[in-house]
Parts: C-alpha cells; structure tokens; sequence
C-alpha cells in the first residue's frame, strides 16, 4: 500500500487504486455517532408515534361526548 501524500491514516490500494483509511479509531467514533444518531431518530419515530395516538384517543373522547 502507498501512503497519501499529507494524508497520515489513508493508503492507497496498488491494485485497485482504492483509498483505504487505515484509522480504526476515528471509524470507531463514527460508528458510535452513527448508532446514536439511528437511536435518537428511533426514538423521535416512537414519540410521534405515541403523539399520534394520544390525539386519535382525545379525539375519540371529544367525539363519544358529543354523541351523548
């Protein structure tokens, strides 16, 4: 592999001439940003979710007193 010049993690495949990052540690920050990110939308999917349904039950509510 041939390093890149001013580039100290990244490595160039002689074969394919494919970029390699070779910083296991900054891919590993990325990762765990990248799961974080998935949770956080994961959990902002529920909560309008949960949104939803509470105003279909007041809805309900507001609709079955009308009908008394």
């Amino acid at each position: 592999m041939i390093p890149v010049e001013g580039h100290k993690n990244l490595y160039r495949d002689e074969k394919s001439g494919a970029i390699i990052n070779n910083d296991s540690a900054g891919y590993a920050q990325y990762m765990r940003l990248k799961n974080e990110k998935k949770k956080q939308r994961e959990e902002i999917d529920q909560i309008k979710t949960d949104i939803a349904e509470i105003k279909f039950l007041l809805q309900e509510m507001l609709n079955g007193s009308k009908r008394d």
